[in-house]
């Protein structure tokens, strides 16, 4: 069975949305599928996709084929991922603010 990475249309007439599926490629575009892992809106300016790239790289790493949309959003939303690590990171408290003080300990 050769599996694709591909968007599944939803919306309506002029208002477009899509979901990112996992699905047989003989399978058709708004058909049975395997598994949803995110969202794309085109009309959205911006951040306008959302998925889990853990899952995506879990099926390409097992034969999926993404689509060249798909693959462009993949390529973005690493980029995102990556941007908000440094930043989440700087967040949490260090180990010695954490630590317990002499004064709390009875």
């Amino acid at each position: 069975m050769a599996v694709s990475i591909r968007l599944r249309r939803e919306g309506t007439k002029n208002r477009p949305y899509y979901r990112v599926v996992v699905a047989d490629s003989r399978s058709p575009r708004d058909g049975k599928f395997i598994e949803i892992i995110g969202t794309y809106d085109p009309k959205q300016t911006g951040h306008n996709s959302a998925f889990s790239v853990e899952r995506a790289e879990y099926w390409i790493s097992n034969g999926a084929q993404p689509s060249d949309t798909v693959r462009s959003l993949i390529k973005k939303q690493k980029k995102i991922v990556a941007a908000a690590e440094p930043a989440r990171e700087s967040s949490e408290p260090s180990e010695a603010d954490s630590s317990p003080s002499a004064d709390t300990v009875s």
